[in-house]
């Protein structure tokens, strides 16, 4: 249901343990099973990325020490996603820093390959390959993908102070196809790139205006990355998180909300805070594209110690059409 930033602005602001205690509320109404889902993320091209975005150390614009790489053969992908299954994860997503993929194009040919391998594993398949058109998003649908990650990062406002290499429209323009072809929309954004909370709210405002609402919503700490324009940065206050956490939790009941990068910021005790406003997806592994996040084993013991359970595999999976 859409909202206005008004309504974003009342319920963000409300007392904080008023605010959470609403938020569990709703969480436990949507989401009774106790279940945190774990996905991977492997960065099937890393770095040389002709985009500027300001936080991203995957730019060939900035000196970050990210080395240009080749698109990982559908041979090299297939390990990690069977290990990823293996360790527990029930949706594999796949990163290449490029500025989008284009029908026709050798790159994109060999991504719809692997991804046609990687969805007779029974995993979810995501991706995040930039921009797209109606015709490319069919066509990743058709070879198994359940969903596409695209982060509109920030608010309408703010996005030109981050990027300028695309607009704020641009990422619409890509959404839109991606709902188009059928797919599940994963678009979320990053805090603590110098916006205010306002900001965050206006970009909540967008998602909330998506129809078909999103499927998921990654929450992104930056992770201030040497040699970028942000890499000054500094953190957000937890409970700043947990109220965009809380009222994403609120407004958007039935997505599943991700929090992603960032958590190697953040205690155990921080996260699990963030878990009881409404987080229930995390991503599980050692790395998050070029940046850090926490060890697997360290992800399952805080998950036991909460008695939180991975969330088990689902059955009923689009299949390649």
């Amino acid at each position: 249901m859409s909202k206005t930033f008004a309504d974003l602005k009342g319920i963000y602001s409300q007392p904080f343990f008023q605010l959470i205690e609403t938020s569990r509320r709703v969480h436990t109404e949507f989401w009774p099973n106790n279940e945190m889902q774990l996905c991977t993320l492997l960065s099937v091209k890393t770095g040389g990325c002709s985009e500027d975005c300001s936080y991203c150390a995957q730019s060939s614009r900035y000196s970050t020490g990210v080395k240009a790489e080749k698109l990982m053969t559908t041979e090299e992908v297939m390990p990690y996603a069977e290990r990823a299954k293996a360790n527990g994860s029930t949706r594999f997503c796949m990163g290449a820093a490029w500025k989008g993929v284009r029908d026709g194009d050798r790159k994109f040919d060999q991504m719809l390959d692997t991804i046609r391998e990687v969805n007779k594993l029974g995993m979810e398949v995501c991706v995040t390959l930039g921009q797209l058109s109606d015709i490319e998003a069919r066509k990743l649908r058709e070879a198994g993908v359940t969903a596409y990650n695209h982060n509109i990062d920030t608010s309408p406002e703010h996005y030109p102070n981050i990027v300028s290499t695309h607009t704020f429209d641009d990422r619409l323009n890509t959404i839109g196809a991606v709902q188009r072809a059928g797919l599940s929309v994963c678009c979320g954004g990053i805090i603590g790139m110098g916006e205010s909370e306002d900001d965050r709210l206006k970009m909540l405002e967008v998602l909330c205006s998506f129809d078909p609402a999103p499927e998921s919503v990654p929450i992104n700490c930056l992770m201030p990355m040497s040699g970028t324009p942000l890499e000054e940065s500094k953190s957000v206050d937890i409970f700043e998180i947990v109220r965009l956490i809380a009222t994403t939790r609120i407004v958007l009941p039935k997505a599943k909300v991700r929090l992603s990068a960032g958590r190697t910021l953040l205690t155990r005790e921080a996260q699990a805070l963030c878990f009881f406003a409404g987080a229930n997806s995390i991503f599980y592994g050692d790395k998050l594209l070029t940046a850090s996040n926490p060890a697997a084993d360290a992800d399952m013991e805080l998950l036991r110690e909460l008695d939180l359970t991975p969330q088990a595999p689902y059955s009923d999976l689009p299949q390649p059409v």
